[in-house]
C-alpha cells in the first residue's frame, strides 16, 4: 500500500471523487451565458453606421419595368425572379411596341421610393437614359451595372436600390449574374454611410429650393 509522508495510507487518491450531477436549467443557462459572450465579442463595431432600419415592406418584393428594347430580357429576369422566390411587381412594358423609356423608369423608381418594393430593376437599350430617370426620384439610388464587380460596389459602397440594365449591351446570361450578385451584396455601411448620406443631402437642398418657391 502506498503511504504518504506522514505514514498515511493515500488509498483515498486512487477513488472516484463524485461531483453533483447539474440540473438540466443549469446547463441551459450556461450555454446560454456562453453564446452571448461569443456573439458579444465578435459582433462588429462601426461608431459611424446608422441604426438599422426597419423595412416598410417584405424584403422579397421587387418592382421589375422596361421599354420596348428591354421587354424580352425583363420578362426573363422577371421569371428567374419569382423561380428564386421574389414577389414581382410588372410595372411594364408588356409588348415589344415602341414606348417611352422615362415612363417606366420612373414607375420603377417611385415603387421603391413609396415603399411598395423594396428594390427594382428597369432594362433598357443601354440601361443609361433608366439611371437618370429613376435618380431623379427622391429617396432613389439607381445605378447602372455591366458587370459583377460593378452590380457589387453599388450595393456595398452606395447603397444602391434601383439597378438599370442594358439589354442592348449584355445577354440574358450575364445580366442575371448581375442582378444575382447585386441581390445578394449587403449595404456595408460604416465609413459608406457617410459618404451614401452626402447623396441624401445633396438632394435635399433641391427639395427645399423647390418647397421654398
Amino acid at each position: 500500500m502506498v503511504r504518504g509522508p506522514a505514514g498515511g495510507s493515500l488509498a483515498w487518491q486512487n477513488r472516484p471523487v463524485t461531483q453533483p450531477t447539474p440540473s438540466q436549467e443549469q446547463i441551459r443557462a450556461l450555454v446560454e451565458r456562453i453564446v452571448d459572450g461569443a456573439l458579444a465579442a465578435t459582433a462588429p463595431v462601426t461608431a459611424d453606421e446608422p441604426a438599422e432600419e426597419a423595412p416598410s415592406v417584405a424584403e422579397q418584393v421587387i418592382a421589375v419595368g422596361a421599354d420596348h428594347g428591354g421587354y424580352r430580357l425583363k420578362e426573363r429576369l422577371g421569371f428567374r425572379l419569382k423561380e428564386a422566390g421574389w414577389t414581382v411587381i410588372d410595372c411594364g412594358t408588356d409588348s415589344t411596341e415602341s414606348v417611352d423609356y422615362p415612363d417606366f423608369a420612373h414607375a420603377v423608381a417611385q415603387a421603391v421610393a413609396s415603399g411598395d418594393a423594396a428594390v427594382g430593376v428597369v432594362v433598357d437599350g443601354a440601361g443609361i437614359g433608366s439611371a437618370m430617370v429613376a435618380n431623379k426620384v427622391p429617396g432613389v439610388r439607381a445605378a447602372l451595372c455591366y458587370d459583377i464587380s460593378s452590380a457589387r460596389n453599388s450595393r456595398e459602397h452606395n447603397h444602391a436600390n434601383v439597378l438599370t440594365l442594358g439589354a442592348g449591351l449584355i445577354g440574358e446570361s450575364l445580366a442575371w449574374q448581375i442582378l444575382e450578385a447585386w441581390l445578394d451584396t449587403p449595404w456595408g455601411g460604416g465609413r459608406h454611410a457617410r459618404r451614401a448620406a452626402k447623396i441624401t443631402d445633396v438632394e435635399a437642398i433641391y427639395l427645399r429650393e423647390e418647397g421654398d418657391e
